[in-house]
């Protein structure tokens, strides 16, 4: 398969995992922040372990932005707080989970928070990447012009009532 994205952007996922207080679950994980770039230690790597809470880094992805989605990159930055939503999907492997991917698209994230057992949790998004953003957005523009619908003159008359028989009091 083909990408039809004009730019991407290589970051590493940072995961903290911590035991859960669920009878359920042994432990409970969630994405900390995104770094830009990869790194080079191998996904799993413990940056830090303190107590019961262990944070590591869980591996690479690829920021992909399109030129049909710059409208939600725009709004993502308009918020004040600008977000990247990362997905995880559980696994059987020692992280107990595998990284998907990251999007810097709200609507996606949001629209990936649905049906199935993916974890979808947004991160800050880092100054280099809403650098890049901005450049983006200003090199594929929203251009959405409103667009009036005009109708044909012959056409936009109701259509004539039909009369059934007679007329009152005939």
């Amino acid at each position: 398969m083909t990408s039809a994205a004009l730019a991407r952007i290589p970051v590493g996922v940072v995961v903290e995992r911590h035991k859960a207080t669920s009878p359920w679950l042994d432990f409970i994980c969630r994405p900390v922040c995104v770094l830009v770039g990869v790194p080079e230690a191998a996904p799993g790597t413990v940056i830090r372990h303190e107590c019961e809470v262990t944070t590591f880094y869980a591996g690479h992805a690829v920021i992909e932005l399109h030129r049909t989605e710059s409208a939600n990159y725009r709004d993502n930055l308009a918020s004040g707080a600008p977000q990247l939503w990362v997905v995880l999907r559980p696994a059987e492997s020692e992280m107990r989970f595998d990284l998907l991917f990251v999007t810097a698209d709200p609507a996606e994230g949001e629209a990936l928070t649905g049906a199935g057992n993916d974890l979808v949790e947004p991160v800050p998004m880092p100054a280099p990447i809403i650098e890049i953003l901005k450049s983006f957005i200003a090199e594929h523009p929203v251009q959405q012009s409103f667009f009036k619908r005009q109708r044909d003159p012959a056409t936009s008359r109701p259509p004539a009532r039909a009369t059934g028989g007679s007329e009152e009091g005939s």
